[in-house]
């Protein structure tokens, strides 16, 4: 029997902004998912946050795209918008686009990586979660992860990783996909991976299609046709055996690139590792933030997890994070800082510019 891991996430209220989920949101949820877990829906399960994110990770037997599972996480984030709305919170309900359950949650707002695999004597695996991002804000770390030698020594002295890794990387403008192997393929791979707004990785096999990886690559703003928050992904990697090892995973965060979605969904900024204790972007609200939380899977339980990012070894990645942060500020509404003017359709640029339309003139030659 199979053992799957969907981790679906959601902002549906914060405090002072967007900032920090208010506790009570959370045990909220938790309230729902234990009712769930009394009735079998689930096997085991952990709620955690990142910034202004509630992520719900679960376990169970049910597959992918499970419909009361995704149920379970459907109501979890409705009752806890309905405390959010009470408590008038910054936000409340903002990525629920609909109040009707449809089969599976996908499209409904909720970000969702999911995989399905069959559990090996010792199943490591490790959940990023990310606020004040996009979908693409991974793939540099998986690129690093699954096929750059200079991370993961395990490509060049590891029988069992030297063939390589399938990566499918999904176009969320055209809603097309592609399959990319390598390192055969691997400039192939990095010409689309570069363009983070368009294209982004949504899965990692290994050449004999054993999951690896996956990604939520929903995209909130496109959904809605409008600004309405930022989509703060979540990633599901496995981890040892076959895979990557665990501190290979996390030395492609030990680089804090630079990714897009801070302040307004409107500007780049340094992607910060952090415990989830300090997952409290308030600065620009920001800068961007990620944790990573390191499960062991044994018949579908979570054993964990470990707060991986609560680490001395990363001070440095997150003093760097802040000088680079405090360098690209001081840009203020100039780019690089602010996104290009073809990323910010789905800001509240387009307002302005409307109103100054009417006022421009056809030049003289």
């Amino acid at each position: 029997m199979k053992t799957t891991i969907s981790v679906i996430k959601a902002d549906i209220g914060s405090v002072s902004g967007h900032c920090v989920s208010h506790p009570a949101l959370m045990e909220k949820c938790d309230e729902v998912l234990n009712n769930a877990l009394e009735e079998s829906i689930l096997d085991d399960y952990y709620i955690s946050r990142c910034g202004d994110d509630i992520d719900l990770i679960m376990s169970h037997r049910n597959g992918e795209l499970n419909e009361e599972v995704h149920r379970v996480a459907y109501n979890a984030f409705m009752e806890a918008t309905k405390i959010a709305r009470e408590n008038k919170l910054y936000g409340a309900g903002q990525d629920l686009l609909s109040d009707t359950f449809s089969g599976n949650i996908k499209g409904m707002g909720p970000g969702i990586a999911e995989m399905e695999f069959k559990e090996r004597p010792s199943d490591p695996v490790i959940i990023y979660c990310c606020d004040k991002t996009e979908p693409g804000a991974f793939n540099l770390p998986l690129y690093k992860m699954f096929a750059d030698p200079f991370n993961t020594a395990g490509l060049v002295i590891d029988p069992k990783l030297h063939d390589g890794f399938k990566f499918e990387v999904y176009d969320v403008i055209d809603n097309k996909k592609v399959i990319l192997n390598c390192p055969e393929e691997l400039y192939d791979l990095l010409a689309l991976i570069g363009s983070t707004g368009r294209y982004v990785i949504k899965r990692v096999w290994k050449k004999n299609g054993e999951i690896a990886a996956s990604v939520s690559t929903e995209r909130l703003n496109l959904m809605a046709g409008e600004y309405v928050g930022k989509d703060d992904p979540a990633a599901i990697v496995r981890a040892q055996s076959g895979f990557p090892a665990a501190g290979e995973c996390n030395e492609a965060f030990a680089f804090p690139h630079m990714v897009s979605g801070w302040m307004r969904g409107s500007h780049n900024g340094p992607l910060m590792p952090v415990s989830e204790e300090y997952a409290n972007p308030v600065r620009f609200d920001g800068p961007p933030r990620v944790i990573g939380l390191g499960f062991q899977v044994a018949d579908a339980k979570l054993i964990g997890p470990v707060d991986i990012f609560d680490d001395p070894a990363y001070d440095e990645t997150r003093q760097l994070a802040s000088r680079a942060a405090s360098y690209i500020r001081r840009h203020g509404p100039f780019e690089p800082h602010r996104l290009p003017s073809e990323d910010m359709e789905y800001t509240s640029l387009p307002g302005v510019m409307e109103k100054l339309e009417p006022r421009f003139e056809d030049m003289d030659d």
